[in-house]
Formats: structure tokens, sequence, C-alpha cells
């Protein structure tokens, strides 16, 4: 008899939909043309490719030609780091982040560093929020950058994106944030937040893997990622990924038609599994903003066990979870977020 397994791993990477894999299916096989030629089959592909490019535009409220399609959110996360952090460093050479980010925002930040850029990391309290204080206080006129994550992909914190966007606008200093866990959980309007550029990836949105996108605010520079062709209006070589574009148009339209509902069913289903947790298992503790998370969110620490041990036993059980980010699944080092948020259960 197959064992039934249970996936609790939708922070890593959700499966994707049924109806996104069908809306792609065409484009793998009689839609194969490259939306870069000039002939109807090309032309035909274009108009998808803008197509799904306006979906993403209207769940973000904003422009059209301010998405930019990339493969993911590590590459999205690079493309605007590196590539605001460049165009601006006539200004100035001073980057403010944070140190729960994820592995594509710190490894970004740490090369930079090595070129020549000073970061800030800011501390976070113990439910892993950012001190506003202590960004105002850290900049300085030669801060180009705050780059500050949506939502924690670990411990599921929402960070108080509005205010930092605030912030940001009134020491007019550019504002990226780090996307991948909030879109598809939580309504974003990006000019009501104030944010200059963001990251988001299909694949945490029951779209395909290997697709993601980047909105950067017109008038705000970067440099190109990727050299080669003119795709992404100057912005990113290569021939576009049509089916995955296609996919993630289609995933995140209809992540967004029942948002609230879905997010109430999913919320109810987390609060049930952490306060069966709490009534049979001792020595607990959970992790992050009981309130200001995101729904689908549990991080649960357990004394006197040895993580991976767990996890190999869960797995042995059909139980998929996860201890840390995805990204960083090869190191036997303590999550760096709950190292910021001073653990010591």
């Amino acid at each position: 008899m197959k064992m039934k397994t249970i996936y609790l791993d939708n922070s890593a990477t959700t499966k994707t939909d049924d109806e996104v894999i069908k809306a792609m299916l065409p484009y793998l096989s009689e839609s194969y043309g490259n939306p870069s030629s000039i002939y109807k089959l090309g032309r035909e592909n274009r108009k998808t490719v803008e197509e799904a490019r306006d979906k993403v535009a209207k769940v973000l409220h904003c422009k059209t030609n301010e998405i930019y399609f990339t493969a993911g959110g590590s590459e999205s996360d690079n493309t605007a780091i590196r590539g605001i952090a460049h165009s601006y460093q006539s200004k100035g050479n001073h980057i403010i982040t944070s140190k729960i980010e994820h592995p594509a925002v710190l490894e970004t930040c740490k090369q930079l560093e090595k070129e020549g850029f000073e970061v800030t990391y800011l501390g976070v309290d113990e439910n892993g929020i950012v001190d506003l204080e202590e960004l105002k206080k850290a900049i300085k006129p030669t801060t180009t950058l705050i780059t500050i994550m949506f939502a924690n992909n670990e411990i599921g914190t929402i960070e108080p994106i509005k205010e930092i966007g605030k912030i940001a606008k009134k020491n007019n200093v550019i504002f990226h944030t780090d996307a991948v866990q909030a879109v598809g959980s939580i309504k974003i309007d990006v000019k009501e937040l104030n944010i200059d550029a963001l990251s988001l990836s299909a694949h945490k949105f029951y779209g395909p893997k290997g697709i993601g996108a980047l909105y950067v605010r017109k008038g705000v520079k970067f440099d190109k990622f990727i050299q080669g062709g003119h795709q992404e209006r100057n912005k990113r070589a290569g021939t576009e990924n049509v089916p995955g574009i296609v996919g993630l148009g289609k995933a995140i339209e209809m992540a967004y038609e029942n948002l609230e509902e879905h997010n109430q069913k999913i919320a109810g289903l987390r609060d049930y599994y952490v306060e069966q947790v709490e009534k049979k298992i001792p020595y607990i503790r959970i992790n992050g903003d009981k309130e200001n998370r995101l729904p689908g969110n549990s991080n649960i620490s357990f004394r006197f066990i040895e993580g991976e041990g767990l996890l190999l036993n869960l797995d042995l059980k059909g139980i998929c979870a996860s201890s840390g980010s995805a990204c960083t699944s090869g190191s036997l080092d303590p999550s760096h977020v709950l190292l910021a948020i001073r653990f010591t259960t």
C-alpha cells in the first residue's frame, strides 16, 4: 500500500495548478513561435506575453511597461539590487537591508561590499520585525537603496512595508522589496506602499518553476543583468520563456480571484495545526509574529531534538517539511533568521 504524502512545504514551492498547466500546454507544442520574431507565429506569442504582463501589472497596480519577466525570485532580487546600486553609484554607495533577508538578497549585498559598497544590516525584534527608528537612523546622504523583504520565508512575519516606503520616499531613497512570499497571499498596491521595485516568483503561488517577474517603477534606473539581445525592453537578454510566462499570468490571476476566501481557509488550517501541536507536544516555541504573519506559515522549534533528524523521521512518515530556506538546505548552520530574532529556546 502506497504511503500517503502530507506536503507542508509550500513556502519552498507549490504544486503547479492543473488550470495553469492547461494554459501552458499549447505553448509547449503548436504555439512555439519566438515572440521576438516578426512573422505571425511569433507575433501571436508576443501578444500572449504582453497579456500575461498586463495580468501581473493589474495585481500590483502598476503600469504594464514596469513589469520585466525573469527566471525567478533570485534573479529578480539580483537584478534589482545590483542594477539599482550600480546605476546610482555616482550619488552614493550605501545600501540598507535586514539580517533576515533571503540569501538572494544577503549574498548579493555581500558581493556588493566586495565591490566597494557599504551595507547596513538592520536587526529585528523577537518577532522578526524591522525597527523603523533604527532604519531612520541608518539613512545617510550616500544611501541610495533600501531592500527589505515583504514577508519572511521562514517565520512568515510581515514587515511594515507601508511605513518603510514612506521613510524611503521622504529621504529620496529607492525602496526594493523581495515579495516572493507575499505575492499570492497579500493584496499589494506598489504605488500606495511607495515601492519602487518588487520581486516575485510564480512557483510560490501555484505557478511553474523557473519564471518570475520584477517590477521597477518608471524613472528608476537599473543596469541590465543579462547581456545579449534586446528582450524585455533591453533589460534582460534571452528568448522569452513563453510557457512559463503564460503560467505565471494564469497563476497570479487565479490567486487573486478568491484571495480572501483562500486565506481564511488556510489560516484556519494553520491555527488548528498549531493548536494541536501546542496541546500534544511539550518544549516547543512558536517563532514569528502570531498575528501579523502569512496565513499559511507556521514555524515551530522543538527542544532536545536535532532539526535534520526530525525532518528525516517526518519524511519516513510521508510528511514533507523544512527547517529553513530551501536555498540553504545543504547547510548544517542554524537558521540566520532564528539567530536574528535572538532565538534561545
